[in-house]
């Protein structure tokens, strides 16, 4: 059973998003930013309450922006995906969870060390440049959830 309910277009977007935030990552750091993505849509609480789709998460929109500063930029994210980004984000969306992403709901490559905190969530791991964080315990139940 997949993690969360889903469609061809749901699978082109993630895909779209996770080779614009991450193709320089490679296959792995493609799967934990789309499972950030999956992770929001799945939580339901703090920014991300209500969220209803994928396309619902993608196309957030918060303090003026876009959430995903690939939208708001553009560059990749307006290309067609590929089958292998078409692949990995069938696999975030079925099944795949790993750590550090595995109940983050947020990601940022700071360019820097990774700060211990993000917005007063903690860190909790790193992937080659990008930076992961959960939510404080008990403050989003469904982060945590299958």
């Amino acid at each position: 059973m997949a993690r969360v309910a889903y469609t061809d277009k749901d699978i082109e977007l993630i895909a779209r998003m996770m080779r614009a935030e991450a193709e320089g990552e490679g296959r792995l750091g493609m799967l934990m930013v789309g499972n950030v993505i999956v992770n929001r849509r799945k939580a339901n609480c703090g920014d991300f309450e209500g969220l209803r789709s994928i396309r619902d998460v993608i196309f957030q929109i918060q303090g003026g922006n876009y959430s995903f500063e690939a939208v708001q930029k553009g560059n990749l994210f307006y290309n067609p995906a590929r089958e292998v980004e078409k692949k990995l984000a069938k696999q975030t969306l079925d099944f795949w969870r790993e750590h550090p992403s595995k109940y983050a709901l947020w990601y940022f490559n700071p360019y820097a060390p990774c700060p211990p905190t993000w917005y007063g969530q903690p860190f909790s791991g790193q992937f080659k440049l990008h930076c992961y964080y959960e939510p404080q315990a008990n403050t989003c139940e469904g982060a945590y959830r299958w």
